[in-house]
C-alpha cells in the first residue's frame, strides 16, 4: 500500500489520514496535548505492523536494524515479524555496534546466525558501494527495510550506513524500505558547519548540517533526490503518526534503548552534537562514565574553565566544575577535572554553539590544550575552520558566523523533504 515512490505509507489508516500525514500534520486521533502520555507517538514499524505488512507482501525482506529497532512495548521488530506468516523476513543486516548491541564504538557483530531467530545477520559496518550491494545480493532478500533509532547529529554513523545502505541496494537492484523515528531532540532547526566535501568520512558523507534536525524518512528522502539522483533507489518511507517537530523523545511515550553504548539517554543526544566535537581533542568527552558527552575533563583542568564558560552566559545551559574518573577511553582509572553541562532550559538551549563556546573557553582557559593530531576534529566539524579559527584566537561569534550562509542554504534546501509539522 504505497502512495507512490515519493509518497508516504500511512499504515492501517484511513486515506483523509494519509494526506494529513503526507502533508506534515497527523491526525486529530493520534495528535493529544503536548507531552500527553504513553503511546501518543506511533513510529514507522507499528504502523506498517498494524496495516498487516502489506507494503512487503511478496518480498524477500532484509532489515537493517539494532536494539533500537523495538515497538512500544519493546518486543524487537525482527522477534515480531519472524513468527508472523504475513512477512517473510529472511536476513538482518547489523550497523555499528551491532545488530543485538555488543560491541562498542568503532567495532560491529560480524557474520552469524542469530541464536533466538535463526536468521542470517550480515555486517554492514565500514561497507560501502559494490562490497555493501554484493551482500545484499548474496543475502537473497528483494526489499532492504531500515529502522534504527538516530540521534540527530551529522557525526552518529546510523545515517550513514542509510546512506551507503540506500546507494548499495540501488546498484543491487533492491527496493528500500525506511520505517520513520522521532528525531530525539526535535527537528525544528539544522545547527551548525555544512560538511565540506573534501571532509567526507564515515562520520559525514555528504553535505548536511551538523546538527540536521531532520527524521531518518526524511534523510532518506534528501538522499534519494539531491546525492543519489544519478541512481536512486526505489524507496519508500513509512512515516510516524502522532510525532511533531517540536517533540523531545520524553514527550513522544516511547521507550528509550540507547542507539550506542555511550548514547545512554535523551539528555545525552541533546548535548552530542555539540560535545561530541571533543572527540577531536585531548580532553575526554566523558566516555566511561554515566554521563558520556555531559561530562568533559582532563588531568589539569580546574575551576577555571567552568567560571569562563559560565561568564558567556549561553542560553539555557550552566556549567558545573566537575571531577570523575572514566572507566574506558581517555584518561582511563584516573581522576580529571572539567565540567558538566547541566541544560536548564532545552528549548533555547544550542548545542553546537555551546561546543565551540567550551572549545574556545578550554583553550583559553587551560594550557594543555590541543587537538587529536589527526585532525580529527575536521572531520568532524567537516572543515578546517572551526580549528583554525580558534587556533587564531577567533571567539564563539566569530566561529558560530562563519559557517551562517552555508547554512542557509542548506536549511533552505532541506525544506522540501520535511515531512512533520508542529
Amino acid at each position: 500500500m504505497s502512495l507512490s515512490r515519493r509518497g508516504l505509507l500511512a499504515a492501517g489508516s484511513a486515506v483523509g489520514a494519509l494526506a494529513a500525514t503526507a502533508a506534515g500534520t497527523a491526525p486529530a486521533a493520534a495528535r493529544p496535548g503536548h507531552g500527553s502520555g504513553h503511546g501518543r507517538v506511533r513510529t514507522g514499524f507499528d504502523r506498517l505492523a498494524a496495516d498487516g505488512y502489506r507494503l512487503l507482501k511478496g518480498q524477500k525482506v532484509g532489515v537493517v536494524t539494532n536494539p533500537t529497532g523495538i515497538t512500544s512495548d519493546v518486543r524487537h521488530i525482527v522477534d515480531v515479524m519472524h513468527p508472523d506468516a504475513r512477512v517473510n523476513l529472511t536476513a538482518v543486516f547489523g550497523p555499528e555496534h551491532g545488530f543485538r548491541g555488543t560491541a562498542q564504538a568503532g567495532g560491529s557483530e560480524g557474520r552469524y546466525d542469530d541464536p533466538a531467530t535463526g536468521l542470517p545477520v550480515y555486517d554492514t559496518y565500514l561497507k560501502s558501494g559494490r562490497p555493501l550491494a554484493d551482500i545484499f545480493t548474496a543475502s537473497g532478500v528483494d526489499t532492504v527495510v531500515f529502522d534504527i533509532q538516530d540521534a540527530g547529529a551529522r557525526f552518529y554513523t546510523y545515517i550513514w550506513t542509510l546512506y551507503d545502505c540506500m546507494e548499495a541496494a540501488a546498484l543491487a537492484g533492491k527496493r528500500f524500505v525506511v520505517l520513520d523515528r522521532p528525531n530525539p531532540v526535535t527537528g525544528r532547526a539544522a545547527l551548525g558547519p555544512v560538511l565540506d566535501p573534501a571532509f567526507a568520512t564515515f562520520v559525514g558523507r555528504r553535505e548536511i548540517a551538523q546538527a540536521h534536525g531532520m527524521t531518518v524518512a526524511e534523510l532518506a528522502l534528501f538522499f534519494n533526490a539531491e546525492f543519489l539522483a544519478e541512481q536512486p533507489v526505489r524507496l519508500d518511507v513509512v512515516t510516524m503518526s502522532g510525532w511533531r517537530r517540536s517533540d523531545f523523545f520524553d514527550t513522544t511515550g516511547l521507550p528509550w534503548v540507547p542507539p550506542s553504548p555511550n548514547m545512554p539517554t535523551p539528555e545525552s543526544a541533546l548535548v552530542y552534537s555539540g560535545t561530541c566535537l571533543f572527540e577531536g581533542t585531548n580532553l575526554s568527552e566523558g566516555r566511561g562514565t554515566t554521563r558520556p558527552f555531559e561530562l568533559l575533563g582532563a588531568e589539569g583542568i580546574d575551576h577555571r574553565w567552568a567560571a569562563a564558560a559560565n561568564a558567556l552566559d549561553l542560553p539555557g545551559v550552566a556549567f558545573r566544575e566537575a571531577y570523575f574518573a572514566p572507566t574506558f577511553s581517555k584518561f582511563q582509572g584516573k581522576t580529571v577535572g572539567g565540567v558538566q553541562l547541566h541544560v536548564q532550559d532545552r528549548e533555547v538551549f544550542d548545542p553546537v554553539r555551546t561546543g565551540i563556546a567550551l572549545l574556545v573557553t578550554a583553550k583559553r582557559s587551560w594550557s594543555g590544550f590541543a587537538w587529536r593530531p589527526d585532525n580529527w576534529i575536521d572531520k568532524l566539524t567537516g572543515n578546517t575552520r572551526v580549528r583554525t579559527m580558534i587556533d587564531a584566537g577567533a571567539d564563539t561569534d566569530e566561529v558560530v558566523g562563519a559557517w551562517r550562509d552555508d547554512l542557509a542554504a542548506f536549511r533552505a534546501k532541506r525544506k522540501k523533504y520535511l515531512r512533520y509539522g508542529g
